[in-house]
């Protein structure tokens, strides 16, 4: 058939499947044939054979034969062909087929699969499996191979094609049980990679698909390979992909499997089509959308699951490639790449280590910015960020060229601005790597210097042996030489895209040409070799080249300018709408356009669109990025790299032209030939009317004072101005000096005022580079002040000067005299108000330059000498700053450049000031006032400079950089780093000064200026060693720290601090700098904070701020350490903002039976000679013993006993404080604190318990805590328990910034009285301790024996009592009024009957002692967790009497014994489930049980269900459980010690009349009020209720108790009680009100019933057949029941399922409502049903409630007996369990039908 031999993605494409007969291959090709594509469909020989296999695929070729699909052309669209792979010849018979069928193949989807499962081992075992190995290659692998092999010769001749290999995520990961499948798709991928280099040539693509593993194995047939039984699954517990597959076959019966030993299977999955659909859709999707595509991925990942699993292999991978680089390296018998790299950035780093201190700061507030060349510098190919910068800081180096170093250009007509007219200049560059801001270009020509001059394309030389740069370079030999020309063929396009440029040069860095000269290097490419082989002039003699093309091209851009007859001001009307988007008439663009000369290429675009415009694909995404399509320098509408963000949108500066260029220049072309035609008609507007009385002239626009000559006048001064300007750029200086004298002297005579400042503004500039190359010079009588104004005040102004320096030259001294009277006279031209006004942009930033200059002057003592020109060509700063001492002596004053440079500040209202122009004005002035020492009002405008710069941000990162994809503030993150060292100065443009620092410094200065409250306030001048025992958590830190933070609290006003904090936080989110944030979010509340310990006198400690933002800050520091640790920054962390955190810590005293008691040695025996035999003081009372020392016993710790403090923590802010960890900080003998955690509520102090265990004998101080808080760094904390505020003692006056310091440094007694405080303890060796020891569970009877002391009166009343140190927290407990009803009964019981000590049955008569004899009594202790202690208090009497006859009173002594208890873990229940029983239960766990096999028969899923208990052995021995039920059933499991056994156990299933009955209370003092919980509701109440009543069910059903089977013979109870049920198991265990039974009878068989097949009943189409439902009620109540029968399709959707047409009949319908049925009663509903077509059926049914059922009223009855009537209880109950609703039942099991043909 006739068919395009071009295919695009979105057209009919042909394709090539090798193998069609899966399930995801015959999707696929539904999807093509609907998206109108051609099919050719490879069928597999041995595939077509199976019946089942090929069966999807006959039912798509009989769709694409049906009549709709035929008129889509379905069957002309598709070709099956029997091939088989694995033959090479068909494989090519079957392409050539597909040609001749469609004419090409457009994708080749490669699709061959099958896969073995088995280890190595068990492919190993015959020859049957070792042929499987060969057989999987050869369908996977060569198969594959054989289809691309036939296929290339055709791709080839089409000069395109796309080859896709759907393999899975088995070629990066390993699958036990599949190494064969995984090492042919391994050598599939491997060939596809090596051949994809291979056809690239021939536009022929290679994409690998790579799905998950169940995707192609559910599809495909899999192969068991037979199975060794060391590795069956009950012997390696791990699950197996053998498992995994089997399970899943097993789900369909035609393809279930039982794993063998001897036999290889075969199998094919069968699963529902709903199921397939959802396996391989996605990735059927993925193949159609990637197929044909023009730039297809080399691999595809399909499914979120895969790439996660592909991603952590390649972590790995990457992991340990990096952990053994080493030893990789080391055995490297050659120099490795990387071994080179480091030696070359070392001897990068040694001889340019210095470049960046030569760099001159590229400050556009410079004074002599006007004099400095810009150069545009963009990366060229691949090349590295840090690459890039190193090299851009090597061209700095040179960044002054002297012009008797620049060769003088040897072309004609190149000499207007040679260098050897004046070869002692030099040029000033200044290297940008952003284009410029619209806003400054449109000021050019008349400021000229704001325009680049050069473009310079940075390549690495590192690169361009590697890879080819691009693919349209073809025909070249080697890469060098193909990278050669692409470089070439870029520097082209940086010419057609920056036409305006003077000169264009490509920088190879590090790269050596061949010597051979084999390789041409084009033109226009300078290679710079690498470092070590540098010379000293190296880069000079770059610098020196490029400088002699831009001389020799300035001629031409001067001639273009001097063709001009009039120039526009910034200011002028024509100029306004031009930065208006409005454009000039007759703008010729082929007049104004210049190229490099040296290049000569025609004016027009080269590029061949449409639109005459350049190539906009072609984006450079490097750093920093080039502009696509048309430069900003050649069009108005082009945006720059770092576009600028303007105040208002509606302002002229947001869319200006963007070069000189773009003004209207040419006003021989373009402005009309007079300028009466450039008035408005009408002069009574006030424009109008300036612009003509400014011009009037006497004669009426004719002959020399005539507008005509103004005109043409004003137009020549300004031309000559802006060629004064191009010799300043250009280093001719005396040329400057005489154009810019000649057109000042011309625009002063016609009132021309920008201009004429201008002229004289870069005289000024000119004649100071002249005093710093040390030339003399006279100084023009232009810059002289007015005669009659001046010449005494010069004169006398000189004289005094000479007077004060006579070795100062006189043409210097001169300039000194005039310069603060000339820039006040420049300004005042500037600032005149007239029809040409100067932007506020250029304004601002003259004034700064003028200021700086000044402070140059002032600050090197009024003389004009090597400082000040250092200062003001350099912008180097002082090394001392000026302080608060007035100067008036010196002129100029510091108060009259402050007042000057006010003037700069900018309005609030201006719209002409872009966010970029703002900040860059408020940086120069704040460098100005730090350099004249007014620290205060620097603040304030650094306070403006922050609020600018917030805005700014958020608007940048809000709007984004449209054209070039990049964030505006995408770079300041970078500049800043997370890591909260970085600069970040260029963000900010800052002057030298400031720029040391950057942005930390800069705001750390702004906050210690306003006296900001931070963490380390360290003194100015302090050292590291300083700053770091600051920083400390010493007593002695703390305590400075603390003092400074008070003195700071006392100095500036605390709103204005807070203020700047916030500004400042906003700042810090803008950049966003995550260092800054934490830093000022806790300096803002340590400041708002009062700084106090409060005490009893309840000092007011409240913050300063609400309660919201209190809140908002800590949620800032959560949420940003919180993002900080997921980026994997985790040394960011804030400081805490109290330093009284901790107020007290305090000793817990122990037990008194573990209290040491202290004796003197003196008691010992044989201690003293002198003592006696006696042991005891013989004394009652001794008044002259001396009593033991209360308080020193309760400071005694022993060693390796738990000791218990409580520490008081403070927390004064109105927020919750969540703190991370608390452990105490100990000094003396070694101490192990434990670690806790808790939360500090607002404004209040809390008590925490921490426990230790010291670990040796000696003193020991307990110094502090070691606390950390979320968000916040771990420190230490000092103790400070005595109430402390801070108060300011001594007023003084300080001025500037270091008043701070200077009130800092004066002594406070207020912080002297301030002392942390220690707790002494003294930690004793280890003692006995008597104690007993006893497990979980277990009970232990002990004796004890008590004597009767008195010889006369016998004892006949004896009364035990017992307490425990678990009674108390249970008595708590029980007070809670949080407790449900079931915690409140298991903490009765627990009371009650599971007590810790009790007495041993013993009779009452018995309970009597003779005088003088003993009697001994029998008691039992149970283990129970939290059992530490034990106390039997006895109460002992002689009554006399019988006890019936004791009087109301009676008085008895006490005796009381104390034990000390350990209680040790003996089997822990770990976890308890219930799972409903499926199918039958294995013979084996049924005999575990005791059970016979005779009571199997009883074993069904309706009877019973399974409980599983995990047990975990807690003790170190052997241990035997048993667990035992009410119905004999036993199970015994041994437990070894540290292991979980899961032990199941047959549970009958259980049947409650009631499961909502109320839950009862044991002790009746505790019977609760009924009172409704609107806590709980009702769903919950039930669910509850229900879990309590089936779990104390399944208690009284099951036992379990442990005996230890090792060592000491021990036995106790396993605790149960622990189990809770959720609904789920309460579902699994309960049985239902009603049973619901199915069975079906056919009524042609003899027997009646049908027969059963795998749980279906047999059925025959149409034959009737009796459906019966058996409805039983187990309640006691009756139910009015309505059934509901549900049949359905099995295996198909839910709407296929339901639809009976034709399939399935009954008579009758399919919901009934039965007549009441009583409590207990059955019936029987029967329907009669007939299968229509062969099929499973499952049929369900339900009953439902009517109505719901109402007992009868029985209250007459009551007042009939006489008796009250009965609370409305069932109102009660309707408030706690809900309204009674209508319940429904469903029969647990579906009742299946098999319907065949009669046989």
């Amino acid at each position: 058939m006739d068919k395009d031999n071009t295919a695009t993605h979105n057209s009919p494409r042909t394709w090539f499947l090798t193998s069609s007969l899966s399930p995801l291959s015959i999707r696929l090709i539904r999807l093509l044939l609907t998206h109108g594509d051609y099919v050719v469909a490879c069928l597999p020989p041995q595939e077509i054979a199976d019946d089942g296999r090929s069966a999807e695929f006959k039912e798509l070729i009989n769709e694409c034969r049906s009549s709709r699909k035929d008129r889509e052309g379905w069957k002309d669209r598709i070709r099956p062909i029997r091939c088989d792979g694995r033959v090479m010849g068909q494989c090519g018979a079957a392409v050539a087929e597909a040609v001749q069928t469609f004419g090409r193949i457009d994708i080749m989807l490669c699709c061959n699969f099958e896969a073995v499962i088995g280890t190595v081992e068990e492919l190993s075992t015959s020859p049957a499996t070792q042929n499987l190995a060969r057989d999987q290659f050869e369908t996977i692998f060569f198969a594959q191979v054989n289809f691309i092999k036939a296929a290339l010769p055709q791709l080839r001749a089409q000069h395109t094609g796309h080859i896709m290999i759907l393999t899975s995520i088995g070629g990066h990961i390993g699958t036990p049980g599949m190494g064969l499948y995984t090492a042919a798709t391994w050598a599939l991928e491997g060939f596809c990679d090596s051949l994809a280099y291979e056809i690239a040539p021939f536009n022929i693509k290679i994409t690998i698909v790579q799905p998950n593993k169940e995707i192609q194995s559910l599809t495909n047939r899999i192969i068991f390979a037979p199975l060794l039984p060391c590795y069956d699954s009950e012997v390696n517990p791990a699950p197996s992909v053998r498992d995994m597959l089997s399970n899943v076959l097993n789900t369909h019966p035609d393809t279930a499997i039982e794993q063998s030993e001897d036999e290889i299977q075969y199998r094919y999955p069968k699963l529902p089509a709903p199921s397939l659909d959802k396996l391989v859709m996605e990735t059927v999707h993925a193949l159609t959308a990637i197929g044909g595509h023009e730039n297809p991925p080399a691999r595809h990942i399909v499914g979120f699951e895969g790439s996660i699993a592909v991603k952590e292999k390649l972590k790995t991978v990457t992991e340990e490639l990096e952990d053994f680089v080493e030893a990789s390296l080391a055995v490297d018998i050659f120099d490795s790449e990387l071994q080179a790299e480091a030696r070359q950035a070392k001897a990068d780093s040694e001889i340019w280590g210095n470049a960046t201190d030569a760099r001159m700061s590229a400050d556009s507030l410079l004074p002599i910015a006007p004099a400095k060349v810009k150069a545009l510098v963009v990366p060229l190919g691949p090349i590295k960020r840090d690459r890039f910068d190193a090299f851009v800081d090597r061209l700095n180096g040179e960044h002054i060229v002297h012009l008797r170093d620049v060769s003088a250009d040897g072309r004609p007509n190149r000499n207007m601005f040679s260098p050897l007219a004046f070869p002692d200049g030099a040029i000033f560059y200044e290297l940008m790597t952003h284009t410029a801001p619209p806003s400054h270009l449109a000021l050019s020509p008349f400021d000229l210097y704001r325009e680049p001059l050069a473009l310079i394309a940075i390549a690495d030389g590192a690169e361009i042996e590697k890879v080819v740069f691009g693919k349209r370079h073809s025909g070249a030999r080697t890469v060098v030489e193909a990278n050669m020309r692409g470089l070439d063929q870029e520097l082209e396009e940086l010419r057609d895209a920056y036409p305006k440029m003077l000169v264009h040069q490509v920088l190879l860095f590090d790269y050596l040409p061949p010597k051979d000269g084999q390789i041409r290097i084009p033109e226009g490419i300078v290679t710079i070799p690498p470092a070590q082989h540098h010379k000293r002039t190296t880069m000079k003699t770059v610098m020196c080249d490029i400088s002699s093309l831009i001389l020799a091209e300035m001629t031409t851009l001067a001639r273009s300018f001097e063709g001009m007859s009039y120039v526009d001001s910034p200011g002028q009307s024509s100029t306004i709408r031009q930065l208006n988007g409005t454009p000039l008439p007759g703008d010729d663009q082929g007049m104004l356009s210049r190229r490099n000369s040296q290049y000569s290429l025609p004016t027009n675009s080269r590029s061949s669109s449409a639109s005459g415009g350049a190539d906009r694909s072609h984006v450079r995404m490097s750093m920093p990025p080039v502009p696509s399509g048309r430069s900003p320098f050649g069009s108005s509408s082009s945006t720059p790299a770092r576009p600028s963000t303007p105040v208002n949108t509606r302002s002229a500066l947001s869319n200006p032209p963007t070069t000189f260029e773009d003004m209207q220049t040419g006003r021989n072309t373009s402005e009309p030939t007079s300028p009466e035609q450039t008035f408005p008609s009408r002069p009574d507007t006030a424009e109008g009317f300036r612009t003509s009385s400014q011009d009037r002239v006497s004669v009426q626009g004719f002959g020399p004072g005539g507008l005509n000559e103004r005109w043409r006048n004003k137009g020549k001064s300004r031309v000559q101005i802006i060629i004064g300007s191009l010799y300043l750029q250009a280093g001719r200086w005396p040329e400057a000096i005489k154009e810019l004298v000649d057109g000042a002297t011309v625009a002063k005579s016609i009132n021309d005022h920008l201009w004429h400042g201008k002229a004289l503004e870069l005289i000024l500039v000119s004649l100071l580079l002249l005093s710093w190359a040390e030339m003399e010079f006279t100084v023009p009588t232009i810059l002289l002040p007015q005669q009659e104004k001046g010449s005494t005040a010069t004169a006398t102004a000189m004289q005094e000067a000479e007077n004060k320096n006579p070795s100062q030259p006189k043409w210097l001294r001169h300039l000194q005299v005039i310069l603060p009277e000339l820039l006040e006279r420049i300004l005042a031209l500037y600032s005149r108000i007239s029809a040409e006004h100067l932007p506020p942009l250029p304004l601002a930033e003259a004034t700064i330059r003028f200021c700086r200059m000044m402070t140059a002057l002032h600050v090197s003592d009024g003389q004009l000498g090597k400082n000040a020109l250092e200062m003001m060509v350099f912008g180097t700063v002082p090394e001392t700053p000026l302080t608060t001492i007035p100067r008036f002596t010196i002129t100029p004053t510091r108060s009259q450049i402050a007042s000057t440079l006010f003037k700069a500040f900018p309005a609030s209202s201006s719209e002409l000031l872009t966010t970029t122009d703002r900040v860059s004005i408020l940086g120069g002035i704040a460098s100005v006032l730090g350099v004249l020492g007014f620290q205060r009002k620097k603040a304030m405008v650094v306070r403006e400079l922050v609020s600018v710069l917030i805005n700014g941000l958020v608007e940048a990162r809000t709007r984004g950089a449209a054209e070039m994809g990049i964030h505006p503030a995408a770079g300041l993150v970078a500049l800043n780093g997370v890591n909260g060292h970085g600069s970040g100065t260029g963000a900010l443009e800052l002057a030298e000064g400031d720029r040391e620092h950057g942005i930390d410094a800069f705001l750390g200065l702004l906050l210690k200026t306003y006296g900001v409250v931070s963490y380390d306030m360290s003194p100015p001048g302090s050292s590291e060693e300083a700053l770091a025992a600051l920083a400390d958590c010493a007593d002695d830190a703390s305590l400075e720290r603390i003092r400074r933070q008070s003195a700071a609290r006392f100095f500036g006003m605390k709103a204005v601090k807070l203020n700047i904090l916030r500004a400042c936080i906003n700042f810090s989110e803008a950049l966003p700098d995550f260092a800054g944030v934490l830093r000022f979010s806790s300096d803002l509340l340590r400041t708002a904070g009062s700084g106090i310990a409060p005490g009893p006198r309840r000092e007011n400690a409240y913050p300063d701020i609400s309660r919201d933002e209190q809140v908002r800050l800590v949620t800032n520091i959560t949420k940003t350490t919180d993002l900080t640790n997921r980026l994997g920054v985790d040394n960011l962390a804030a400081e805490y903002w109290d330093e009284f955190l901790v107020r007290g810590v305090k000793l817990e005293p122990l037990a008194a039976t573990r209290t040491p008691i202290p004796h003197a040695k003196s008691i010992l025996p044989d201690a003293v000679k002198s003592r006696t035999s006696q042991d005891v003081n013989p004394f009652i009372y001794n008044p002259f013993l001396k009593q033991p020392d209360k308080a020193a016993l309760d400071r005694i710790l022993v060693t390796g006993e738990m000791a218990t403090f409580r520490i008081t923590l403070q927390n004064p802010y109105e927020i919750e404080v969540e703190i991370v960890s608390v452990r105490l900080d100990t000094e003396g003998a070694e101490f192990e604190s434990t670690v806790e955690s808790t939360v500090l509520g607002p404004y209040r102090t809390q008590i925490l318990k921490v426990t230790g265990t010291p670990k040796s004998a000696g003193p020991m101080k307990v110094t502090g805590a070691i606390l950390q808080i979320r968000g916040c760094r771990e420190r230490r904390f000092p103790i400070f328990p005595q109430p402390w505020s801070p108060e300011s003692e001594i007023k003084i006056k300080a001025i500037g910034l270091h008043s701070l310091d200077s009130h800092v440094a004066l002594p406070s007694p207020v912080v002297n009285e301030l002392k942390p405080e220690h707790l002494d303890l003294n930690v004793i060796a280890q003692q006995p301790i008597s104690s007993v020891m006893i497990l979980e569970g277990e009970r232990q009877a002990f004796s004890v024996t008590l004597q009767n002391l008195s010889t006369t009166t016998p004892v006949d009343f004896l009364l035990f009592s017992f307490k425990d140190s678990t009674q108390d927290p249970l008595q708590t407990a029980l007070n809670s009024r949080d407790a449900t009803a079931a915690e409140l009964y298991e903490y009765e019981l627990i009371l009650a009957k599971k007590q810790a000590l009790r007495l041993r049955k013993r009779d009452d008569d018995k309970r009597y002692i003779a005088p003088g004899k003993t009697a001994t009594f029998d008691f039992e202790i149970l283990g129970k967790p939290g059992l530490t202690n034990g106390l039997i208090q006895i109460d002992y009497a002689y009554l006399g009497v019988p006890h019936d006859e004791v009087e109301e009173k009676f008085y008895t002594r006490q005796v009381s014994l104390e034990l000390t208890i350990t209680v040790n873990a003996s089997i822990e229940v770990s976890r308890i489930d219930v799972l409903p029983l499926h199918g039958s239960l294995p013979r084996p766990l049924w005999m575990r049980t005791g059970n016979t096999e005779e009571d199997m028969t009883e074993l069904t899923a309706d009877k019973y269900c399974l409980l599983l208990i995990d047990l975990r052995n807690a003790w170190p021995s052997h241990m035997l459980i048993k667990l035992e039920g009410e119905d004999g059933g036993k199970i015994e499991e041994n437990i070894l010690p540290g292991n979980t056994s899961r032990v199941i156990l047959p549970l009958k299933r259980i049947y409650l009349e009631e499961p909502h009955a109320f839950i009862p209370a044991l002790n009746p003092s505790r019977q609760r009020q009924f009172v409704v919980s609107t806590k709980i509701s009702p769903d919950v109440e039930r669910a509850n209720r229900e879990a309590f009543w089936y779990r104390e069910k399944i208690l009284d059903y099951l036992k379990g108790s442990w005996t230890a089977t090792s060592g000491a013979n021990r036995t106790g109870a396993l605790e149960l009680r622990s189990m809770r049920l959720t609904s789920r198991m309460v579902e699994a265990i309960k049985v239902d009100e009603m049973s619901i039974e199915l069975s079906v009878e056919s009524l042609e068989d003899e027997k009646g019933s049908s027969k059963q097949t795998n749980g279906y009943n047999t059925i025959f189409v149409d034959e009737f057949v009796q459906l019966k439902v058996a409805i039983t009620n187990r309640t006691a109540h009756p139910i009015h029941p309505t059934v509901r029968l549900m049949p359905s399709l099995c295996h198909r959707p839910l709407n296929v399922a339901l639809d009976f047409t034709r399939k399935f009949a009954w008579n009758g319908t399919l919901q009934r409502s039965l007549p009441v049925l009583a409590g207990g009663a059955t019936t029987e509903l029967i329907l009669g049903v007939t299968a229509l077509c062969r099929g499973e059926f499952e049929v369900t049914a339900s009953v439902e409630e009517t109505s719901l059922w109402s007992p009868p009223a029985d209250d007459d009855k009551q007042k009939e007996k006489g008796g009250r009537p009965r609370s409305d209880t069932q109102t009660l109950m309707d408030a706690v369990l809900g309204k009674k609703e209508r319940r429904i039942w469903h029969s647990r099991r579906p009742l299946g039908l098999m319907v065949r043909d009669r046989p």
